[in-house]
């Protein structure tokens, strides 16, 4: 299958089974193999919009389950099990998210408006990966899990250091649904240490 004709796949197949963005795959490919999403848990969902994370999400927690999410623009979906607020991440008062109480799972698709720089690009997606990293650490319960998009840059493994501190294990995982020229990648947290 050729690179147009794979890209092709995952949007005609998010559009036949009714969620807003292909993306939605990516998080669907890392549940099933790193195991994050379990009925019943409170999800804190980073970069929400359009809502494809979210319809996930809502129907794998269920109604014993929750999930929040943040986003600059206004998602497309609700549900009952569902809470969204429109804030950027990078500004809103960690007082605030805590309010929020505490997460079993903290997932972040944020992604910088992009330059066409790499070096700037994926320092612009560091600022947000380390954004979610600090307000996971924040929120997550003891054993929590943290899934969150980083673009390729000299300062990834330095990320992926910094969340060897806080979690038991940290992986790196590029799920089949990217695209193969994109320089993004994602980095699970599992087994969160509490303070």
């Amino acid at each position: 299958m050729t690179k147009d004709k794979w890209q092709d796949f995952y949007f005609h197949k998010a559009k036949k089974e009714g969620f807003f963005a292909r993306s939605v795959y990516k998080l669907e490919e890392a549940d099933s193999k790193f195991n994050l999403v379990k009925k019943g848990a409170r999800v804190l969902d980073l970069g929400c919009a359009p809502g494809s994370w979210l319809q996930y999400l809502s129907k794998k927690v269920g109604k014993e389950g929750a999930v929040v999410g943040i986003d600059l623009l206004s998602p497309k979906f609700s549900a009952e099990n569902t809470k969204t607020f429109v804030v950027d991440v990078l500004t809103i008062d960690m007082q605030e998210i805590e309010k929020l109480g505490s997460f079993d799972l903290v997932t972040s698709d944020l992604a910088p408006a992009t330059t066409g720089i790499s070096v700037t690009d994926a320092a612009r997606s560091l600022r947000l990966a380390r954004r979610a990293l600090e307000i996971a650490c924040s929120v997550l319960k003891a054993g929590g899990k943290l899934f969150v998009k980083i673009f390729e840059g000299p300062e990834t493994k330095q990320l992926r250091e910094e969340m060897k501190g806080h979690f038991e294990e940290v992986k790196a995982f590029k799920p089949r649904a990217s695209r193969s020229e994109s320089r993004e990648f994602y980095l699970v947290g599992l087994g969160f240490k509490s303070k």
